[in-house]
């Protein structure tokens, strides 16, 4: 029933589109989304979560994770990241995947939404540490369509592979174009 709700809002109300899908099989995976240009990015990516129907997840600070929204966030798909023990984010997010059976997680790899002049790299890090795809999804405004390209794994080099994986966003347009990266 939740399902037919989000094909009604997104299709219908919101007039977008889903192109491609995720793999059950594809347990663990980065699904790195771009351009992130706006909050509204969040509820595309819940829509989607919706329809397609299978877990997908984010990490956060664990202080976000505390009473009155943890539960919130956990129930959205949210880990919260345990840095203690002088951990750097690409180590603490690779634990959570080795913890896991199921966790594809979703990122923006801007960090933020403001206009920069190159990707962070710690989506590919993780990926590559964790031993899992990365899956690009691009968030066309343009074109209001949601792509899912598909899984693409690391070879460690990543000068090479990124030129590879960012060919899936040629074209995409952002809901803010002059906050997306150029490439």
């Amino acid at each position: 029933m939740r399902k037919r709700l989000y094909e009604f809002i997104f299709f219908k109300i919101m007039g977008w589109k889903l192109i491609g899908t995720i793999s059950p099989e594809v347990k663990k995976c980065v699904l790195m989304v771009m351009p992130h240009t706006c909050n509204f990015d969040f509820f595309i990516g819940l829509f989607c979560r919706g329809i397609i129907n299978l877990e997908m997840n984010f990490v956060g600070k664990k202080e976000l994770f505390a009473f009155p929204f943890g539960y919130y966030f956990r129930s959205i798909g949210g880990a919260p990241l345990d840095r203690s023990g002088g951990k750097n984010n690409v180590d603490a997010t690779v634990d959570v995947f080795n913890s896991r059976e199921v966790f594809r997680m979703a990122i923006a790899p801007e960090g933020t939404r403001k206009k920069v002049d190159q990707l962070r790299t710690g989506f590919y890090y993780i990926a590559h540490k964790a031993g899992v795809p990365i899956i690009p999804v691009a968030f066309d405004y343009g074109k209001k369509e949601v792509r899912i390209g598909t899984p693409f794994t690391t070879t460690g080099n990543y000068e090479e592979d990124i030129k590879i994986i960012l060919a899936h966003f040629k074209g995409v347009q952002g809901r803010y174009p002059e906050k997306q990266l150029s490439f």
